[in-house]
């Protein structure tokens, strides 16, 4: 099920169409007959304020027909191709920060019906490295924001901090079936920090994609509220069919897969492909600046997501 208010926007639509063919188809024609009949009795001497009257629209049909439209137009390009979102928490930094207002491209996974979520069109699958918007797998009226990590089949091991993935094998690929460790290179250290810690930033090489990381060194992993899958060790997840495994970037200060599990194909809402605009809040306690007042735009952080 979609959330409320793309659900809003598809009943405004259909509100709004149905009272402008409502008139079109009836109303309209109506009014027409009175100013007929009017005209008939002044034997064509009415008054062209009378009859201006007579046939003037009621104001929710004049409101209806100048709001559909728009509201048509922004409803198809919501559900279809491409939906705004904000960055709400940290759990995607450094990759994206809060503030951070992004697009997100629907038509790159299957294309879905905005209400019910029902497959339209089958498109391209979510590929590893993607960062990916769904369904919040727990309470599906929320949207989520992670990064694509395994695929179906995928055993994935997230173990002190490092990831290693062994690949499913399909039927073109030789260079699968064997678990790898995931390449980290240190990029700097203190440039972040999580509460009083200091976040280390690596580089991490998901396969074809290079995007940034932060790990915290001083917390330990909360290995005693990961999910617990039948079968595999604790920090050991093997991605079922029709699933997709995913973790923030921000590993350390992430409710991620590690913690409720696996998001299904049907849960996929599009991939986040652009920054197209990024405030800068007050973070200063002291301040007499609300904390939700932007106080700056971070121009430097426009553009493309990796």
């Amino acid at each position: 099920m979609a959330g409320y208010f793309a659900i809003f926007l598809v009943l405004l639509t259909l509100g709004s169409g149905l009272i402008w063919l409502l008139d079109a188809w009836v109303l309209a024609p109506k009014r027409q007959q009175k100013l007929a009949m009017a005209q008939s009795s002044a034997n064509g001497s009415l008054p062209e304020e009378a009859g201006a009257q007579l046939i003037k629209e009621p104001q929710l049909v004049e409101t209806a027909k100048s709001i559909f439209p728009v509201i048509a137009l922004i409803t198809l390009f919501r559900s279809f191709i491409y939906e705004p979102f904000q960055i709400p928490s940290g759990s995607m930094m450094p990759t994206l920060l809060v503030g951070d207002f992004i697009l997100v491209e629907k038509f790159s996974y299957d294309v879905k019906d905005p209400v019910w979520r029902k497959t339209l069109y089958s498109n391209a699958k979510p590929q590893r490295g993607d960062v990916a918007v769904f369904k919040y797998p727990e309470q599906p009226t929320v949207d989520y924001i992670k990064r694509v990590i395994g695929l179906p089949g995928d055993r994935v091991i997230y173990r002190n901090k490092q990831l290693f993935i062994e690949r499913a094998c399909t039927a073109d690929q030789t260079d699968c079936g064997k678990l790898e460790m995931v390449a980290l290179n240190l990029k700097n250290e203190g440039e972040y920090y999580q509460e009083q810690y200091p976040q280390r930033r690596y580089t991490e090489q998901l396969g074809a994609v290079a995007h940034d990381i932060l790990q915290t060194p001083a917390r330990r992993e909360h290995t005693e509220f990961f999910f617990k899958q039948h079968g595999t060790a604790i920090d050991e997840f093997v991605v079922p069919d029709g699933h997709y495994f995913v973790l923030g970037d921000n590993r350390d200060n992430s409710r991620d897969g590690r913690y409720w599990g696996f998001v299904p194909e049907d849960n996929m809402v599009g991939k986040a492909v652009f920054i197209w605009m990024s405030f800068e809040f007050n973070t200063d306690p002291n301040s007499w600046i609300p904390g939700w007042v932007p106080t700056g735009v971070r121009f430097s952080r426009l553009g493309a997501i990796h």
